[in-house]
Formats: structure tokens, C-alpha cells, sequence
């Protein structure tokens, strides 16, 4: 086998059909397009339009709204911050912030805060600080002898 030798596979490439190009090639003249009318044209894109009918994405009910103003927070869960405190890539008896969080890696970005959720065990007794908690997160971390304060209060429910 010599580089000059390789093949691609029989019928694995294929030469592109050119439209338009005289009778004889059985896309002439109007190429495939039929005659007349809007999609025989260039320039064309009517994707979900019917022809006058009222649309499906106009027919459908729109509910509820969205927020244009809305907090999108960096969701951690318990669980994972035992684990990182048990990986020793989190001091568990320095207190954890959200930059320290960003630093060890659980958390990608903070986006408008980190929220912190019950999801998982959790046993270590650390001080936490973070935007936002559930209660159950509260409760978890306070029935290991730790604390968690929430620094934005609009944020716990």
C-alpha cells in the first residue's frame, strides 16, 4: 500500500447533481423547481408559513411569563460539597465562599450568586457563605455543627 494507491471506498463519495445545466441532464431549465411561483424564485424561506393559514406557533396558547429581569444562580448541592471537603480540594475549617468555591472547581461560575441545595449527605461542620439556600440545606448543615449564612436575603425560600 503506497499513499498514491489509497482509495476511498467505491460509492462512498458521490458527485453533486448541477441543476440547470441543459435538457440533456435532466435537471435543465428550471432545475427541479417546477414553474413559477414563490419557491421558484431565489431568496426564499418560508418556514412555518402555511399558505395563509393561521400558523401552528400562532395557533398554539402561550401561558405564563417570563421574567426579563430574572437571577440565574449556580446551583451546588451538599452532597458534592462533602465530597470536595473529603477530596481535600475544599478546607473545611477555613469558611467557604462562593470565590472559594469557584476556585476548587465545584462551581463553574457564579453567575448571580450561588444557591445551595439539600441534595445528598452531608457531615461536615463547615461555615458556609453563599447567596441563597433552601431550608432544608439550612437544617442540614446546622444538624452537622456547622452554620450557613445567606448573604442576599431575597434569595432563600
Amino acid at each position: 500500500m503506497k499513499l498514491n494507491e489509497l482509495r476511498d471506498n467505491p460509492g462512498a463519495s458521490k458527485r453533486a447533481k448541477r441543476v440547470g445545466r441543459g435538457p440533456g441532464s435532466g435537471k435543465g431549465k428550471t432545475a427541479g423547481r417546477g414553474i413559477k411561483g414563490q419557491k421558484s424564485r431565489s431568496g426564499v424561506a418560508i418556514n412555518g408559513y402555511e399558505g395563509g393559514q393561521m400558523p401552528l406557533y400562532q395557533r398554539l396558547p402561550k401561558r405564563g411569563f417570563n421574567k426579563p429581569n430574572r437571577k440565574k444562580y449556580a446551583v451546588v448541592n451538599l452532597g458534592l460539597v462533602q465530597k470536595f471537603i473529603d477530596a481535600k480540594k475544599l478546607d473545611a475549617k477555613a469558611e467557604i465562599t462562593e470565590d472559594v468555591l469557584v476556585a476548587s472547581g465545584l462551581v463553574r461560575r457564579k453567575l448571580d450568586g450561588v444557591r445551595v441545595l439539600a441534595k445528598g449527605e452531608f457531615s461536615a461542620k463547615v461555615a458556609l457563605n453563599v447567596t441563597g439556600a433552601s431550608k432544608s440545606a439550612i437544617e442540614a448543615v446546622e444538624k452537622a455543627g456547622g452554620s450557613l449564612t445567606v448573604t442576599s436575603a431575597s434569595a432563600t425560600d
